[in-house]
């Protein structure tokens, strides 16, 4: 079975997710979506698979610009995969749009929670929560598995009514800002110039200015600057200096850098 499954990560959850898929799928083809910067991406395999993380409830800007260099491929099934910490709200509605507008039929996506990167409200809970969170996630990959290789065709996962009418309100009025989002980023004392930051970061957002990193309003938001930081030293507002850091444990920051 020819399968190409793109992903967009930022701190290992989506990448995790799309490693078990494969695997649950005999070894389908992992691409990054940071990798591909052509106009237009080429793909011959029968099933294409996206993973990506939700972002404000919806879908983020480098899924979006990557979808629209699809037109014109012709897989038999396409499915998709939002990685979440809550909500996944609209997400899938609005990429399944967002695809027909090019021409594609997104057959079923799919919704898995995983804990959360998103620092400003806080760390990503107790590690017994943190495990059965992964025991779930796999539990539903495996499920989501079974109905790729059958090619079954099904609406999309989504959330309550109230959420998809809330949250897709904030989506859209937050979603043109997101790029200056960056300047609640900050460094403390302990930044030793390494320039983590600046490698893992898939947007290029990050440059090094006298020996400290500097963001350039081009932020995703994904948080793979503070999180994958050695020294604990980037912070975002007021409250991350007493948050703990979280990345999955199976991904490596080796993993990271391999795909910017």
């Amino acid at each position: 079975m020819g399968a190409t499954i793109f992903y967009h990560t930022g701190t290992g959850n989506s990448l995790w997710v799309a490693r078990r898929v494969a695997d649950e799928l005999g070894g389908a083809e992992l691409v990054s979506i940071a990798e591909c910067k052509d106009e237009k991406t080429a793909v011959s395999s029968e099933i294409v698979g996206l993973v990506f993380p939700v972002h404000i409830w919806g879908v983020p800007a480098p899924v979006i610009r990557f979808v629209n260099t699809l037109k014109g491929i012709q897989p038999g099934y396409v499915f998709a995969i939002a990685v979440h910490a809550g909500q996944v709200s609209n997400t899938l509605v609005q990429l399944k749009t967002l695809m027909a507008e090019n021409g594609l039929n997104l057959s079923s996506g799919f919704e898995i929670a995983m804990p959360s990167n998103y620092i400003p409200w806080g760390g990503p809970g107790p590690q017994e929560k943190q495990r059965k969170c992964f025991e779930l996630a796999q539990e539903k990959v495996s499920r989501i598995a079974v109905s790729i290789k059958g090619k079954e065709d099904m609406p999309v996962e989504k959330g309550p009514l109230w959420q998809r009418i809330l949250f897709t309100a904030i989506y859209n009025m937050s979603f043109s800002h997101v790029p200056k989002m960056d300047k609640k980023f900050w460094v403390d004392d302990k930044c030793n110039a390494c320039e983590i930051c600046c490698k893992v970061c898939p947007s290029g957002n990050i440059t090094m200015r006298e020996g400290k990193p500097v963001w350039n309003h081009r932020c995703e938001v994904c948080f793979a600057c503070l999180q994958w930081c050695p020294q604990e030293a980037i912070q975002h507002g007021k409250k991350t200096p007493g948050y703990e850091r979280y990345h999955h444990p199976e991904v490596l920051l080796k993993d990271m850098l391999k795909e910017r």
